[in-house]
């Protein structure tokens, strides 16, 4: 009976045995690691009284003896951090490079000739190109980067090279590309070849040649054929280079430096890296493109040697060419396949839209995102920017249109030969319109010729649709700017609008001084004829509500000048305020009518580029009171105004720097004919004409929401320009109310007058 009985437990327990002996094992170490803590502690454990600082045997303190002493708080001020230095662009920062530098070596002679030509050839497929020549004070060319050394010896030409990119460059770019100006690149192939090459290692990489007289194995690259250098290896070769300038002689650049590399590093030329092969195309001496095979040329990343300019044309022609007929096989072949696979689709053969292969066209959400389409003819177009109703077709536009009349001539006669040719008559009509997905769409309707095979001819009409497909998306290089530049706004203010000058001064405190804006304010007072002789001040209310807002915010840096003038024009009123300020001074010129807020303000600091771009924005119109609530309750003070237009015919804001104003204003003063007309020669004249016609700067129109314009009638003056004084007269017209507020009021008036 025990024995079962033993089992019978044994078997109960034994699924608990592991957890049994687990605590027993976890209480057994607590209790070995209590005696060690034990056994180390020192003598204060012993004396709880020497935790608070008494000695064992000296006698605790009466409560009475302690005497409380106030410690009076102090702000600890924290240090100033130093400001984090953050890079411009953030491919700086995380540390990547460029691919590709290309170094062209050239000489006084050829610097005008062959160097232009490479630098047309070539400037377009890499994102840097220079020239290094030994001459002394070579003539700057436009579009190039020239530098010299100032030394014509070949060998000393090399070692300035290498010594430039390493100080300049070596941390810019993974490969650097050493050729010659008489030897043709080919940008197409050699962009292609470093893009598949990794810059770990060093590398020296191009058309291996012999030493004359050196020994086995040495080989350096051919400086005509063009080679590529990694950044490792400028890296490894650059303490080296005081070394093999003087203790190396060679009359050939490149064999100088195929000989130091040998020397110091011990690397050679190679033809292949990485499974790629540099081939460089040497061409006969009286070449004749006709012949040359395009095999040959295809996949040479050089050829040399070029002796006139006139020959790297016109092997970038026939370069250029093969590439073209090479991408139109390869986009027939992917329209075929689009075609086999759209017959797997749910909607089969449906599906394919014209052009195959081209982005379906825009779906507009609204009737408000509906793309128009422009008529014209070969010689005017029916959408003019200015409002006329037809303008002549003028320079690209010009341009445009004839290229698309031929193109499309060509692809019938294309289509239909032999059997059919065609000779175009006339454009008979002709739409257009941008697509933002697509392109440049085209529908002409052509008075066509045809004549048969066997020379039966007859007029026919023939309706075609043309695209010009977007390209390649380029970015725009443009300047440096930031958001923390300080903004002189400039509000010049006429007596008889006096009166609205406390809605702007409310608005501009709310909007840009109490978020503390980094921004100065100028009143402009400007008295006419009518005000200049009147006893009171017109403007003795508005100086007082400038004071007063000055006393409000003690920071804001707020002028009031005075002018007096029979024409106030915005150039002749900005010339007196751009004297008072440093040329570096960031100008918002508004109106009185105008709410601008902070975003409108970053715009204009984003926008307006010194010596580069100046914005002048379009502002959001309302629409006249009267015309937009008739019939209707007055709006909430929040929408107050959304029921508006943006005015595109004025240009009553504007944002610029007065070292551009200043420099267009002396211009626009030599241009005058008239000597003794310069101080009346700004009369009438915008700020918009002024740098249109006497500046070179980007002028940058865009719409700005942000910036609000109150319903206002503009004073047109018959003083001004044809131009602006037409553009005046417009905008005043199309700020009284949309199309159907004015059909409303006019439906309205006849039903009053019937009755």
């Amino acid at each position: 009976m025990a024995p079962q009985l033993y089992a019978v437990l044994l078997g109960l327990l034994r699924p608990a045995l592991p957890f049994i002996l687990g605590l027993s094992l976890g209480c057994s170490l607590s209790l070995l690691r209590i005696s060690w803590i034990q056994g180390d502690e020192g003598p204060c454990m012993d004396h709880p009284q020497s935790q608070l600082g008494l000695q064992a045997g000296q006698a605790k303190p009466h409560m009475d003896d302690l005497k409380l002493r106030i410690v009076p708080y102090s702000h600890r001020t924290h240090p100033s951090h130093k400001k984090v230095l953050r890079t411009r662009y953030i491919q700086s920062e995380l540390g990547y490079r460029e691919r590709l530098l290309v170094t062209v070596l050239s000489s006084r002679s050829t610097l005008n000739l062959l160097a232009v030509a490479v630098n047309r050839t070539l400037s377009s497929h890499v994102s840097r190109l220079l020239f290094f020549t030994g001459a002394r004070s070579p003539k700057a060319l436009p579009g190039m980067e020239v530098v010299s050394h100032g030394d014509e010896r070949p060998a000393w030409l090399m070692y300035h090279t290498l010594r430039y990119l390493e100080a300049h460059f070596i941390s810019t770019y993974d490969w650097f590309f050493v050729s010659q100006d008489d030897s043709y690149i080919n940008g197409y192939h050699l962009k292609e070849l470093v893009n598949h090459l990794s810059p770990g290692p060093p590398v020296y990489f191009g058309q291996p040649m012999e030493f004359i007289g050196g020994k086995e194995n040495w080989r350096y690259c051919h400086g005509a054929s063009g080679y590529l250098l990694s950044r490792a290896l400028l890296l490894r070769l650059g303490p080296h280079l005081d070394f093999c300038r003087s203790d190396i002689l060679s009359s050939r650049p490149d064999e100088w430096l195929g000989r130091c590399l040998q020397d110091t590093l011990g690397i050679a030329c190679v033809a292949e890296y990485q499974g790629l092969v540099y081939i460089s195309f040497n061409l006969p001496r009286n070449a004749d493109m006709d012949n040359i095979e395009e095999s040959a040329l295809a996949g040479a990343v050089s050829a040399h040697p070029v002796r006139d300019a006139t020959l790297m044309y016109r092997l970038q022609r026939k370069v250029s060419q093969m590439r073209l007929h090479r991408t139109y096989s390869r986009i027939q072949r992917l329209q075929g396949e689009i075609r086999n696979l759209s017959s797997l689709t749910p909607d089969g053969e449906a599906s394919l839209l014209w052009p195959v292969g081209v982005n379906p066209p825009f779906t507009p959400k609204s009737h408000f995102d509906l793309l128009t389409w422009e008529y014209f003819t070969e010689t005017h177009t029916f959408s003019c920017h200015d409002g006329a109703p037809k303008c002549p077709l003028r320079g690209v536009w010009l341009s445009d249109i004839q290229q698309v009349l031929e193109e499309a001539l060509e692809q019938l006669n294309h289509r239909y030969h032999p059997w059919l040719h065609f000779r175009k008559r006339h454009l008979l009509n002709g739409y257009r319109r941008f697509d933002p997905t697509r392109g440049m769409e085209y529908t002409l309707d052509l008075v066509l010729e045809a004549t048969t095979k066997k020379g039966h001819a007859g007029v026919i009409i023939k309706r075609l649709s043309l695209l010009r497909p977007l390209g390649l998306v380029e970015i725009l290089p443009m300047p440096y700017v930031t958001e923390a530049t300080p903004v002189q706004v400039v509000v010049p203010l006429m007596p008889a609008d006096a009166g609205h000058i406390s809605a702007f001064l409310d608005s501009f405190a709310t909007n840009l001084l109490d978020p503390q804006e980094n921004v100065a304010l100028t009143v402009l007072l400007v008295y006419d004829v009518t005000s200049s002789g009147q006893v009171q001040d017109v403007f003795e209310g508005v100086r007082g509500m400038v004071s007063e807002l000055e006393s409000r915010y003690s920071f804001l840096r707020l002028e009031v000048t005075s002018v007096r003038t029979e024409i106030p024009s915005q150039v002749s009123l900005m010339e007196i305020v751009s004297k008072k300020h440093p040329m570096e001074t960031l100008f918002f010129l508004l109106s009185v009518w105008s709410e601008v807020t902070a975003e409108a303000l970053n715009r204009c600091r984003m926008n307006a580029i010194s010596a580069w771009q100046v914005f002048s924005p379009v502002h959001y119109q309302e629409y006249n009171p009267d015309m937009s609530r008739h019939g209707f309750s007055a709006p909430p003070s929040a929408d107050f105004l959304h029921d508006g237009h943006f005015d595109r015919f004025s240009s009553s804001e504007f944002c610029f720097y007065n070292s551009d104003f200043m420099a267009a204003r002396n211009r626009m003063a030599m241009e005058v004919e008239a000597p003794e007309d310069e101080e009346e020669d700004g009369a009438g004249t915008e700020l918009l004409e002024l740098f249109l016609r006497h500046s070179q700067l980007h002028v940058f129109r865009a719409v700005e929401p942000s910036l609000v314009q109150r319903f206002s009638l503009r004073k047109c003056s018959t003083l001004q320009s044809g131009e602006s004084y037409h553009r005046c007269v417009i905008s005043n017209l199309e700020s009284l109310g949309s199309r159907i507020q004015l059909a409303t009021a006019l439906f309205n008036q006849d039903q009053t007058n019937s009755t």
